[in-house]
């Protein structure tokens, strides 16, 4: 999940919303990479999901599945707003949980 959401996270870096907008393959990449991060979310085990409770899995795993299933009708808006509000935090999270040495 981490290295995924760190990908995607530096696909956009620099960019704003209207050159993700414009750039289809930079949509479909981002879109992949979300897609993986929920993939994962959904194997990582449930007593490591209860365990760390303050993550979103249900709605990580959802997105994936909207993701997969709805691909015809992505709404970008929506998307963008992941990557500049919520993919940072889980990032971090994640960091926090898996590197904890790292003083980040």
């Amino acid at each position: 999940m981490l290295d995924h959401a760190r990908e995607a996270l530096v696909l956009v870096s620099g960019k704003d919303r209207s050159a993700f907008e414009a750039d289809r393959l930079l949509q479909l990449g981002v879109v992949r990479l979300l897609e993986i991060v929920g993939e994962a979310a959904a194997r990582t085990p449930q007593a490591v999901r209860e365990q760390h409770a303050d993550i979103a899995w249900g709605q990580i795993i959802g997105l994936r599945n909207r993701l997969i299933h709805g691909y015809d009708t992505v709404d970008l808006a929506i998307v963008w707003t992941i990557l500049a509000d919520d993919l940072p935090r889980l990032r971090d999270r994640l960091e926090e949980i898996l590197e904890p040495s790292s003083g980040l």
